[in-house]
């Protein structure tokens, strides 16, 4: 694991769309080129995202950082100086456009935006954040349930438990529901 006197988190910029394909090198070059005493964990910030399409409700991942790794590495040393070794590692993968820092000096991420960012990848590991967020007193679409294909106002919502309240006109009397962000959609 890492020496905590010695491992820092820098943000790596790569070819948008390609962060997957540059992790997966990275991480495989680590075992091949015996870089674990160097490079520690290389991560590509994601959540979970649900949203509906044509009335199906689908998940997907979606990146933090799009465009950025953050690595887990022994970069600079005891007087701050590049260590080579690590330096050519990283800057020589394929899709790596360099370090977030000045073009010849990385900067490493501040302790606190890296535990701030692990933590919510943690918390939302397990949670699936809805995609659309709404606003009260607009009209929407239900798009899932007993009232599939009405419209309604937004009376209320509840970002923390993914519901809204929407009024929805049943027998021409207003009745408010609840409903989830999943179930709903712009109208």
């Amino acid at each position: 694991m890492a020496n905590p006197a010695r491992s820092q988190w820098f943000a790596v910029h790569v070819l948008s769309g390609q962060e997957q394909k540059v992790h997966d090198n990275i991480v495989k070059r680590i075992k091949t080129e015996e870089m674990g005493d160097l490079v520690f964990e290389v991560l590509i910030p994601t959540e979970r995202i649900s949203e509906v399409k044509r009335g199906k409700r689908t998940e997907t991942i979606r990146k933090l950082l799009p465009g950025y790794l953050i690595i887990n590495m022994h970069l600079l040393d005891e007087q701050g100086q590049l260590v080579d070794r690590t330096w050519y590692f990283i800057r020589e993968t394929p899709g790596v456009i360099g370090f977030a820092g000045t073009k010849d000096r990385p900067i490493p991420m501040r302790d606190q935006e890296v535990q701030t960012m692990l933590a919510q990848m943690a918390e939302r590991e397990d949670t699936v954040k809805p995609k659309v967020s709404f606003e009260v007193g607009e009209t929407v679409k239900v798009a899932d349930g007993p009232f599939q294909n009405q419209s309604g106002i937004v009376e209320e919502i509840d970002p923390e438990r993914g519901k809204l309240r929407v009024s929805v006109s049943i027998f021409g009397r207003s009745t408010p529901v609840e409903l989830e962000y999943w179930q709903v959609e712009r109208s």
